[in-house]
């Protein structure tokens, strides 16, 4: 039985460069890193139209992100450098990679290069690490261990929690499979609708359910597992199989090679149906799988879910506004049980509260402007 294909495409893309940063750059990185200690916040820089967000982690070094749907970046500090590490790591977000591909990636890494002032040549690039994924509205499914047929030797991992890695189930609901190591050839079979739930991730219901729109398919409600249980099929390529065995040294090389990257990992290792055959090589392939093998097999330039990325960013900053209000009610209402108000005082209570709430405001040491202006920049969704 086949599924229904909601999203394909590349989910993680990781580079290292082994170049430093220009000196005026570790400058302001320098300063932002210490105005985020400051306030324990980030520190948001502007390149031009390249909004970089630096942390106050990084013991020897800085780290920064440009967005949800940028990247992740990671600075060695020339003067304080770990020795054998890369200069610059870049690990590219999954929500931009699912709106706009590797083009989007490779556009993007080009411009903070640029607006960044870091001069770099192509063969100083390694690719560390590619995720491709699928993901199926299919209800009826449920990861089976004995399905797989993985290489000798190949480690198995079942759990069934979100958070949970290495859990024996037990009569509980199995939610998701890994064999391999990430640091060489690892799939991965979960439930991503609880993990997008669980993450308040809604992003991703908005890409499912554009393509349901497409299909001319009714869209998603969540809160109704047996009508929108989505499972995710992940083949994850990391240093040893990119870096060492393909030799992936520029973006050239990820466009030219990488097809046949996972193409190759394909061949090791599958998601069969398992029969009375003791000979599990004989096995027929899963309709699941054979879908995915075949979404692999086409362009793999050609990954974007036709969804623009302000819908993704809207859908992620509605759904935080709402956890945000279901936390104010929660406070509102123990703030109201201390003080000894009926349910039927409850609304008058929330109103006259509001002018409390404004006092305490001015009266803060810190002016109420930036105090949203940092707030602004820890939830920035995009």
């Amino acid at each position: 039985m086949d599924g229904v294909i909601l999203h394909y495409g590349f989910d993680g893309l990781k580079f290292t460069l082994t170049t430093d940063i220009p000196a005026r750059f570790r400058e302001e990185l320098l300063s932002a890193k210490a105005h985020a200690k400051e306030t324990l916040g980030e520190c948001v820089l502007e390149f031009g139209d390249i909004t970089l967000n630096v942390t106050n982690k990084g013991a020897r070094g800085f780290t920064a992100h440009t967005g949800d749907h940028g990247a992740f970046w990671l600075f060695q500090d020339p003067e304080d450098r770990i020795p054998n590490n890369p200069g610059i790591t870049v690990d590219f977000r999954a929500f931009g990679l699912a709106t706009g591909g590797l083009e989007g990636a490779e556009s993007h890494f080009r411009d903070c290069m640029s607006a960044f002032g870091i001069p770099y040549v192509e063969t100083q690039l390694r690719v560390a690490r590619a995720d491709f994924a699928v993901d199926y509205l299919a209800p009826w499914f449920e990861p089976d261990r004995e399905a797989l047929v993985v290489p000798p030797g190949t480690k198995v991992t079942e759990y069934t929690g979100v958070a949970e890695t290495a859990t024996v189930s037990s009569g509980a609901r199995v939610i998701g499979l890994r064999a391999g190591a990430v640091a060489n050839r690892q799939l991965a079979i979960y439930d991503k609708r609880a993990e997008i739930i669980q993450q308040n991730k809604m992003g991703w219901l908005t890409i499912w359910n554009a393509a349901l729109e497409a299909q001319n398919k009714p869209t998603l409600n969540l809160k109704d597992r047996d009508a929108s249980q989505v499972w995710r099929f992940e083949m994850r390529l990391g240093s040893k199989q990119l870096r060492n065995r393909f030799e992936m040294r520029s973006w050239e090389d990820v466009h030219n090679i990488i097809g046949d990257a996972f193409t190759d990992a394909l061949s090791r290792m599958r998601y069969a149906m398992p029969t009375t055959d003791s000979n599990r090589a004989r096995w027929p392939v899963h309709g699941l799988w054979r879908q995915f093998e075949d979404v692999i097999g086409n362009d793999l330039n050609e990954n974007c879910a036709g969804v623009l990325p302000c819908d993704v960013v809207k859908a992620n900053r509605m759904a935080k506004m709402r956890e945000l209000d279901a936390q104010l009610l929660g406070l509102f209402v123990t703030r109201a049980a201390m003080s000894g108000v009926s349910a039927d005082e409850f609304p008058e209570f929330m109103e006259a509260h509001v002018g409390a709430l404004e006092r305490l405001a001015a009266d803060h040491h810190q002016p109420l402007a930036e105090r949203i202006a940092k707030a602004g920049a820890r939830y920035q969704l995009h």
